[in-house]
């Protein structure tokens, strides 16, 4: 996708180091960090300079093609595998990378490991392109019946950033709506500032405004007068995790978006990629949910009037606060679920069809 008229790619290999675009930086500063050790692949994820779902399983990949470079070891690699997968829980994608690249790396004590484990960090990521854009296409059939019933613009509600930034290229939840946007269907997105680290506000609008498509910043408790007022067409959502019943596991406030949809008669669609669909958890407790320091709660962080980043306490200082980064919405408020092969409801029987 585009940043400043140039394409870009999340993640790149390059010269045996993983360049990634320092999402942390954004809006106000675009900057490409190299990661140069299994630990700076860890680190990156950790601190969220790469985010999304897809996004982890790839830097993910990536670092164990760095761990081999670091040391081609078949212990250090494990060990590698272990840190990557402990380095944020709740994102299903990450764990199905790392395991995907063990599969084709433990026991393999050759000069051709290296070999081996580039390619297929690079499969992933090629796959995840071509589900992303499949993705797309599904969900513009969606968007084209809302418009040829309405003739004007189709107002679409989305929370957190589930877009190219947060995948490899084209994003989830965004690209239906860059597929609408190229075929000259009038698009407006309701962007959820996305509390407390405003990935709506600073990822999302920065993302569809490269692209030139109309968005609009609200604040996450907005959108449900939007709904009731009609000023809402549909909402489309990314996933962290879905369960073969369903259920969804999204960025904290989804849930609350999603019965808002459900109280107007608002569809509610979720765009996920295969990868991200957990076969073996069939209960949402037993999700873990990730808790991330209230730090992010209590301060914030902006432009000064010297065109500085500063960052800013805006909590009393005696207040305790609590960060869960996630939560969890039940099957049965979710219209349907986008995938690289089609839309399902959200069921283990409409999953199941799709994905035998």
């Amino acid at each position: 996708m585009i940043i400043e008229g140039k394409e870009y790619r999340t993640i790149w290999f390059e010269n045996n180091v993983v360049k990634i675009i320092d999402q942390t930086k954004l809006p106000h500063q675009f900057i490409i960090k190299d990661l140069k050790t299994v630990n700076d692949a860890i680190n990156a994820i950790k601190v969220m300079e790469v985010r999304g779902a897809p996004l982890i399983g790839a830097t993910a990949a990536y670092g164990l093609v760095l761990a081999i470079i670091e040391n081609n070891d078949q212990s250090f690699l494990k060990k590698s595998a272990e840190n990557l997968i402990s380095s944020r829980p709740t994102a299903i994608n990450l764990k199905w990378a790392v395991d995907r690249m063990m599969n084709k790396l433990s026991g393999v004590n050759s000069e051709k490991i290296f070999e081996i484990a580039l390619n297929e960090a690079k499969e992933i990521c090629e796959e995840d392109i071509k589900f992303c854009l499949n993705i797309g296409l599904n969900g513009l059939k969606i968007i084209e019946e809302i418009y040829n019933k309405k003739k004007d613009t189709v107002n679409i509600l989305t929370h957190c950033n589930a877009g190219w930034l947060a995948t490899i290229n084209w994003g989830t939840a965004t690209s239906p709506i860059y597929h609408a946007h190229k075929k000259g269907i009038p698009v407006h997105v309701w962007a959820d500032e996305t509390r407390p680290r405003n990935q709506g506000a600073n990822l999302t609008s920065y993302e569809l405004n490269e692209e030139g498509i109309k968005n609009t910043i609200i604040a996450d408790n907005t959108g449900g007068i939007l709904m009731q007022r009609g000023e809402v067409d549909m909402c489309i959502v990314g996933t962290d995790r879905t369960l073969s019943n369903g259920d969804v596991c999204n960025k904290v406030g989804t849930y609350l978006k999603a019965l808002a949809a459900n109280d107007n008669n608002v569809p509610f669609y979720v765009a996920l990629p295969s990868s991200t669909i957990d076969w073996s958890i069939k209960d949402h407790k037993d999700i873990p949910i990730e808790e991330r320091n209230s730090h992010e709660l209590s301060h914030v962080e902006g432009l000064d009037e010297k065109g500085n980043i500063k960052k800013i306490q805006i909590y009393p200082k005696k207040s305790k606060s609590k960060n869960l980064a996630f939560d969890v919405t039940p099957a049965k408020y979710v219209t349907g679920l986008i995938t690289e092969k089609g839309v399902c409801e959200a069921s283990e029987k409409g999953l199941k069809e799709l994905f035998k």
